[in-house]
């Protein structure tokens, strides 16, 4: 049995943390999926932004009317726009795993790995040890709860297949009302799709600021055929050979909805269920969340996770940092470990209006009854703002009364993945509300300004904000 110094079961964010400091060292890399590189890279973060910019691009006509520019939509180029993203990406995983196959100082192993003890890994037939064994192999989409019809199954999709699809669809019916469900919808729609969205719930977003997520649920339904509190009951063939989507209301009420295709975005699922864990002694919690602690370490001392099947974030970003975490703590001797720090995890969704937030909700701070104050600054009442002609999109922040520290940022707007960075970045750096407001230029009249202007409306509150019964 041949035996590593390191074991990696993931080639995602688990691929990252073997780099030139680990050249003195026997490293296995280990993956079973077809593509390499993990979700982000092949079906996730990087090659639907890539699809957003082409749906914003064929939305433009839309915001440019608004501005007295007649601009004309004469439809998309689905294959062209799908190569274009495919391209460059499938290249980049190829290259990655060629490197790892050839390259020095690891042995890649391709096929499914489970645990046979704490120390011992079962690679299809192939049995290899590892003195310490790191588990990043993300998650995968949630399957859909009901039996669709064998006849139909092609026509059924996830974010793993969907951006591959040889065509168009005419109408799509979207399940779901996360933010893959909701990005997704968009792209389609965008480029030309008639685009159901059904959720079982009356909100979409549910993680964001109430209102955030209402405002962006009037700016959805205005985009998309927007059906909410229904959820998929049965699937059948329609009239025509197309799919026949069949939903149920809360009063048993049924409806029938007709689609080329079906997108199903109803949450993901943790890859940790095929692992044999138990064997190994690492304990899982609810819904196969792999149990860490602050230095990424499971319940084995040997044996870290990181990213998507342990983690509470599912979020690139997240999963990057909690890499460093791991590779720092592989390479540490005993009292040197390292934390990830999870304070203020910030998160963006790419949709038209674009959101962003970190920190807490108003919501949250009501439940954990932590005074607050709040201000609210329009993109509409700043000069950029005009500019745009902009409607309805707004910067919210809350604050500390006590130490003028921010809590939270929720921006829904143009740009606000980019525009919440200011906030991320004071909040981590421990920057008050008077000192990022007053104590740099903010540059005139560009979109930041709202920012700035949001900040001044904390500082206009002289005592808690009273809370709400």
């Amino acid at each position: 049995m041949q035996h590593f110094d390191i074991a990696v079961i993931g080639s995602g964010s688990g691929n990252s943390i073997i780099d030139e400091r680990f050249s003195h060292l026997d490293v296995a890399l280990i993956e079973d999926n077809p593509v390499f590189g993990g979700t982000c890279l092949n079906r996730g973060c990087i090659p639907t932004k890539m699809f957003v910019v082409a749906a914003e691009s064929a939305m433009a006509p839309r915001q440019a009317a608004r501005l007295g520019v007649d601009l004309d939509f004469k439809g998309a180029d689905w294959p062209a726009i799908r190569d274009r993203v495919f391209g460059r990406i499938d290249p980049i995983s190829a290259a990655g795993r060629e490197w790892r196959r050839n390259g020095p100082g690891v042995t890649l192993f391709e096929g499914h790995a489970s645990f046979v003890d704490a120390h011992t890994l079962l690679v299809g037939d192939v049995q290899i040890s590892a003195d310490q064994i790191v588990i990043a192999t993300g998650s995968r989409p949630r399957p859909l709860s009901i039996e669709v019809p064998e006849e139909l199954r092609s026509r059924f999709y996830t974010s793993d297949d969907v951006m591959r699809i040889a065509e168009l669809p005419r109408r799509l019916i979207v399940l779901g009302g996360g933010f893959v469900a909701c990005e997704f919808a968009q792209i389609f729609a965008g480029l030309g799709s008639q685009v159901t969205q059904i959720n079982r719930s009356e909100v979409l977003l549910r993680g964001e600021d109430h209102e955030v997520s209402e405002a962006f649920k009037e700016e959805q339904a205005k985009l998309v055929n927007l059906i909410l509190n229904q959820k998929i009951s049965a699937a059948e063939t329609g009239p025509d050979g197309e799919v026949l989507v069949i939903t149920t209301d809360r009063n048993g009420v049924e409806y029938e909805y007709l689609a080329d295709a079906v997108l199903v975005a109803t949450g993901r699922v943790r890859n940790s269920d095929s692992l044999n864990l138990a064997a190994a002694g690492v304990e899982v919690g609810p819904g196969g969340q792999i149990r860490v602690d602050k230095y990424q370490r499971t319940s084995q001392p040997n044996i870290w996770a990181l990213g998507d099947v342990s983690s509470n974030y599912l979020l690139k970003h997240v999963a990057n940092a909690e890499a460093r975490t791991v590779a720092a703590n592989l390479l540490a001797g005993d009292g040197q470990l390292v934390a990830t720090d999870h304070r203020y995890v910030p998160h963006a969704v790419f949709t038209d209006p674009q959101i962003a937030s970190v920190g807490a909700t108003e919501q949250q701070l009501r439940e954990w009854g932590t005074p607050y104050v709040v201000a609210r600054q329009r993109y509409a009442d700043v000069a950029y703002g005009w500019a745009l002609e902009d409607e309805g999109h707004f910067v919210k922040l809350l604050a500390d009364p006590r130490t003028w520290h921010l809590l939270g940022a929720h921006i829904i707007g143009p740009q606000a993945a980019t525009l919440i960075q200011p906030m991320i970045q004071a909040m981590s750096l421990g920057n008050t509300v008077q000192e990022l407001a007053r104590g740099q230029y903010w540059i005139h009249p560009a979109l930041p300004e709202v920012l700035e202007n949001a900040l001044l409306g904390l500082l206009k509150e002289a005592a808690p904000k009273e809370l709400e019964n």
